[in-house]
Parts: C-alpha cells; structure tokens; sequence
C-alpha cells in the first residue's frame, strides 16, 4: 500500500519564500526548516526562489514577475514540484497553477503530508484525515485541474489523493463522520485518563519542538522499543508506557507529536484530542535538542503551542536539555544552568543524566503535595496500603489504638484522610 501512496522516485522541489523582513535570522531559518521538512517528505530540494516584499501580493504571493522567474527556474530544473513557505489562499493557487508547469503546494498542506504518511494508528489517521478535509475543502475548486494533471506524490496522500473532485457534499459529510469517530475516540480517551487518575498514578507527559528526541528518552526512561528517526515527526500517535522512578515509585509516560514553528490551524484542531493528554499531565518533561543552534527560538516556539493548550503549563514544566553529547560543555552550557536554575541535562541516547532527570521528577512530585498528620485506625490497613504506595511517609508511630502518621500525599489520596486528620 506505500508504493500507491509515495512516488517510486522523489519529487524535485523549489522552495520559496516571502522575505517581509523578518527580525535577525528568522526567515532564513524557517526557509530552512521548509527544506527539513521537503526532505523528510521524499522530496529532493534542487533551487531556492526569494522575494523580498512589504506585503503579499494579493493575486500571485510573490507578485507576477516572480512568478515568471520561478517558471524559468521550474523548466531548467525539470522540478515537478514547488513548495511555498506560508499558507496560499485558493484563489493564489489557482492562479499560480495558470502560470507554472509544476504542482503547487504550501507548507501547510507539507506538513498535512507528513502526517499523512506517519500515522499509523486509527485515532491518528482519522484525524490527520480530519485536518487534511478541512484544509481541502475551500480549495477544490483550485486544485481539481492541478491534481488531474500531475496526480499523486507530496501533498496528495490520505483523502487528498482520491477525493479531491468529489462533490462538496460528501466531503462535509465525511468530516462530520470523522468528528463522530473523533469524539468516541475522545471519550475513550478520558476514561483511561480517569482510571489513572483513580489509581493515584502519576502521568508524565514528555512535550517539545519535533525532533528534539522525545521517543528516545521514552525508550530510555521505560525500556520501551519505539520507532526513532532524525527526522522530524519520526513519531505521531501518542504513546503510553510505564517506568519506574527512584525509590521503585510508578509513573506513566506518555509521548506526544512534535510541534513546530508555523504549525497547521487544523492539525491542532484535529488532534485536540490527543493534546488534551498534555492538559492531563501531572508534569511535563519539555525536551530540548540542546545541539539546535536555534534550541532557544524552538522553546519559545513550544511553549506558546502549550500556552494555548494550558494557561498555567509551567507550574508542570521541567525543562529537560537533550543531546548533551553532541555538544561540548561551555559557555552555553553554564548559560542554560543559569538561566533556567531547574533545567535536567541528559543525553537519552547514551543514557547520561537519567537518574538526575528522576531525581528532578520526585523532588517535583514531592512539592505538589500536601502534609497530613493523621491518627489512622488500625482497622483502615486498605488505606494505609495506599498511603505506603503512593505517599512519602515522614514519620510513623504505633499507638495503642490507631497509627500517627505524617506524610506527603498528593491533594485526592489527602481527601481521604479527612476524617483522621489530627486536630
């Protein structure tokens, strides 16, 4: 079924970007990631195309004469395939596919691609599918012409590659059985997240810029064999795996998609469902590739991304520098540290730094708690079970009648002491 889906030989694309003049090194950078992305696509990136403007031209993006130029650069370079750093209108679109002899696509419709091709579980595919829909639906109309001509490769996996001329209709049809599926998913999802919550186990949600090696630490942390990749969105479906902390406490970790810079309106929509895990977490691991040269703008990038998701994310946020092997320790090593006082630096690949990141977790774990002092019956052994399992018990004392105990407890296991709270 791959071979239908991808192109037997990689499509030869032409990135090109709009220069509104962008602060520092930014609009290099994400013409830079675009060529990342092409690549982890399967396409081979032959040219580049600029164009430094106030504003997008209305008609063409880059304005007509450019346009010209990249139809030039199109033919010389037998490219089949030109990628666009920034959202195209349909009407863009349609009027770009007039002038030039190559399939036209934007980097949203890239990255929908990408997904496309990674998810592998049912949840994940129905809502890459979703989000594909979506982004589809207004520009049919557009592409119909150019995908009949060209047909199949990047950009037109998933639905895309065969329902892009059916009737509007169907279409809307479609997404509203998805949302329906989505939404059981959704609820099914929630259960498991009330189950653990019931069984007082801890849920450690590892977040971060795609690539920065979340799969990795996951594999390291639990001894789990997940699938890794250096490219980016190597992984897709949400994980959930057990390891164990220091002391031989429990925790759950899971793994979530990567975000990204410029990241699609839609994917975040779709996997609103998958995001919510994120909300759900006890704490999250933010992973960092500390190697990216740009590692700074990539945790600023992920922290708004979850600043949406969750006001208050960083009373949960423990920032974890990744890919300490690949860099020597220096000046920018000690600048972190400084910078952020309760930063973890590991290298999940070498498993360096794993037993300090514990430490980090249980001493986080161990401040979200409460203090109880309690007289506790004899008679209540199923709760005392419970305190000795999942509580950090300070001190106990056998008295004639009941135990006196103090302890840190998280805030549901101390509701259950209210009743043997010392007065």
């Amino acid at each position: 079924m791959e071979d239908n889906l991808i192109n037997k030989e990689n499509e030869k694309a032409i990135l090109v970007g709009l220069d509104l003049g962008a602060v520092g090194d930014d609009f290099e950078r994400s013409l830079e990631e675009l060529a990342l992305l092409a690549d982890t696509a399967g396409a081979d990136v032959v040219d580049r195309v600029v164009q430094n403007r106030n504003s997008p031209d209305k008609t063409y993006y880059i304005g007509k004469g450019k346009v010209e130029e990249l139809a030039a650069s199109i033919k010389m370079r037998d490219a089949d395939l030109v990628i666009f750093n920034d959202e195209l209108s349909p009407s863009q679109i349609r009027n770009l596919d007039r002038m030039i002899e190559a399939k036209v696509i934007d980097r949203t419709a890239l990255i929908l691609d990408i997904f496309a091709r990674r998810a592998l579980s049912k949840e994940g595919k129905h809502q890459v599918e979703l989000a594909q829909l979506h982004y589809l639906l207004p520009r049919l109309i557009g592409l119909g012409n150019q995908l009949s001509r060209l047909g199949g490769g990047i950009g037109t996996r998933g639905p895309g590659e065969t329902q892009l001329e059916v009737d509007r209709r169907v279409i809307r049809k479609r997404i509203s059985d998805l949302k329906k599926e989505i939404l059981l998913l959704r609820k099914h999802r929630s259960l498991h997240r009330q189950r653990r919550k019931r069984n007082q186990c801890h849920v450690i949600s590892l977040v971060g810029y795609t690539n920065a090696g979340k799969s990795t630490l996951l594999n390291a942390l639990t001894g789990a064999d997940l699938y890794t990749e250096d490219k980016l969105f190597a992984t897709l479906d949400p994980t959930v795996r057990r390891g164990s902390l220091n002391g031989g406490q429990v925790a759950l970790f899971t793994d979530t998609v990567g975000f990204i810079e410029k990241l699609p309106k839609q994917l975040v929509t779709a996997f609103q469902a998958t995001l919510e895990e994120i909300a759900a977490a006890d704490i999250l691991l933010h992973v960092v590739d500390i190697s990216h040269k740009d590692h700074l703008r990539q945790i600023r990038v992920v922290r708004e991304h979850l600043s949406k998701i969750d006001p208050d994310y960083y009373m949960r946020e423990i920032l974890v520098f990744n890919k300490v092997d690949r860099v020597e320790e220096g000046a920018d090593t000690l600048y972190l540290a400084r910078e952020f006082p309760s930063s973890v630096f590991i290298s999940a690949l070498e498993n360096k730094g794993l037993e300090e990141l514990k430490e980090q977790i249980i001493t986080f774990i161990r401040e979200q708690r409460s203090a109880i002092h309690i007289y506790l019956p004899y008679s209540e052994g199923k709760l005392l079970s419970q305190l000795q399992e999942q509580g950090d018990i300070a001190s106990i004392e056998y008295k004639p009648d009941y135990l006196e105990i103090k302890a840190a407890v998280n805030a549901d296991l101390a509701r259950k002491f209210d009743n043997y709270i010392k007065p």
